[in-house]
């Protein structure tokens, strides 16, 4: 959902998935059906899941990272062209790829499309280096049923938003807004209304003393 939910022309796209070893074969058998299984249609079908890509040019953008994720040494798991039962438009089916590695463009940036990345780890430390070694830091999500894990991970993620057991759910009480090359500031709630204010500080000097530093009487020697 986080990666495919509007296309993933959304800036909190959770396009990027660490998977534990352990439950990888598993795992990516059921996200390939799951992939496969969502309604790519004309948004005004009934039962559309997954409409086309915004224009043209973003359509092309992203069959080009296609193009770079296979070029690296990716491996396409499901999707990556287009639908066979749409002859025209901006549609490509959902994508994942993986055994995908640090270095490559499909890990690294933002792609603004149906498209997720996955790569393994054994350690919840290697899962955090991983996923910190972004450049990026807006949105982020754990998914796991030990609830200790859930609140260090979510607090290790350099990112300003987490979502933990869950993607994408927004609030208009709470801070939205990201870290590193993910913008400043933020939005919503009561630290969004900051963005609106003009801070001053006014200082009064109360000492008794006279405020002097270069004092003619008493000339600095060199």
């Amino acid at each position: 959902f986080g990666s495919f939910w509007t296309n993933g022309q959304i800036c909190s796209a959770t396009s990027r998935l660490l998977l534990h070893a352990d439950i990888a074969p598993a795992f990516l058998d059921k996200l390939k059906q799951r992939a496969e299984s969502i309604r790519v249609e004309d948004p005004l079908t009934k039962g559309c899941r997954l409409g086309p890509l915004v224009s043209a040019g973003q359509y092309e953008r992203v069959k080009a990272y296609v193009a770079a994720g296979l070029e690296e040494g990716a491996e396409l798991l499901t999707g990556g062209g287009r639908p066979s039962h749409l002859a025209s438009g901006y549609f490509l089916q959902p994508t994942v790829f993986t055994s995908v590695k640090p270095h490559m463009r499909v890990w690294r940036e933002e792609i603004f499309g149906p498209v997720l990345s996955v790569m393994t780890f054994t350690s919840e430390a290697e899962a955090l280096k991983l996923a910190n070694e972004s450049e990026y830091g807006l949105g982020g999500a754990v998914i796991s049923a030990d609830a200790q894990r859930c609140q260090r991970v979510a607090e290790g993620l350099e990112c300003g938003i987490v979502w933990v057991n869950c993607s994408q759910p927004c609030f208009s009480q709470a801070p939205w807004g990201g870290v590193k090359n993910s913008g400043h500031g933020r939005e919503l709630g009561e630290w969004g209304l900051e963005n609106f204010l003009s801070v001053k500080q006014i200082t009064t000097y109360v000492s008794p003393n006279i405020w002097e530093w270069y004092n003619p009487e008493q000339p600095s020697k060199l």
